[in-house]
């Protein structure tokens, strides 16, 4: 497993600023970014984008411990796997 620690820290200018409220901040920066690009499979690029930060974090949580991190997550062990395998976090 290679899993990169970070501290935690927020860039939240808002002490109660919840995980929506940054996504949907991230969501209006892109679009107002586009600058006439055609925006094209939205959904796939925010699920790449969360997941592998997701399980990199639930698996620092759980020191690695693949169970309990797919208990947290609601995710069956096998697929946990998978996607750990996808996002190049399995050895």
């Amino acid at each position: 497993m290679s899993v990169i620690k970070k501290p935690l820290t927020s860039t939240s200018t808002r002490p109660n600023q919840t995980l929506r409220d940054h996504v949907e901040l991230a969501m209006r920066n892109y679009f107002a970014h586009l600058d006439g690009e055609r925006a094209s499979d939205v959904y796939e690029m925010v699920l790449a984008e969360v997941e592998t930060p997701l399980l990199e974090v639930v698996l620092e949580y759980t020191r690695g411990n693949q169970t309990r991190a797919s208990e947290i997550l609601g995710l069956n062990r096998g697929t946990l796997r998978k996607k750990l395998k996808q996002h190049g976090l399995m050895n």
